[in-house]
């Protein structure tokens, strides 16, 4: 319980970033028509427009991998009392946050990409936890 309790800044920034990129991969999922229609048309004054099906495969690999590192990143802070794959989960959610983020200043989405901001922070704080 004590290492719980020593931990428990670091569990709970990667129960959040759990929370946020598997809700971000559960949506891309379950409504994936509905999302090339909505990034077609967010992105439609951008040369991404055209390969908005291939950027969204690879984001919804990158949610899931991200996904499945906060998750087990919390299993090994409790169980073997180590950070590997937590900081790994960390670095990844910045880098997604990153590719959200550039992709959002491309299509001038200057409010969104504030909102990022946020999150990155969080996700940078856990980087700067977990070396």
């Amino acid at each position: 319980m004590k290492h719980l309790l020593e931990h428990s800044a670091e569990i709970l920034i990667l129960i959040f970033l759990f929370i946020t990129f598997l809700m971000s991969f559960l949506d891309k999922i379950t409504d994936w028509n509905g999302n090339i229609l909505f990034l077609k048309d967010y992105f439609s004054k951008s040369w991404l427009r055209r390969i908005i099906p291939l950027i969204l495969v690879k984001v919804v690999i990158f949610e899931a991998i991200t996904t499945i590192l906060c998750a087990l990143g919390i299993y090994e802070i409790i169980a073997a009392k180590t950070t590997t794959l937590a900081l790994m989960a960390s670095i990844f959610s910045c880098i997604i946050l990153l590719v959200f983020l550039l992709g959002q200043r491309i299509a001038k989405d200057y409010d969104g990409a504030r909102n990022i901001a946020i999150y990155f922070i969080i996700a940078v704080f856990a980087v700067y936890l977990f070396q």
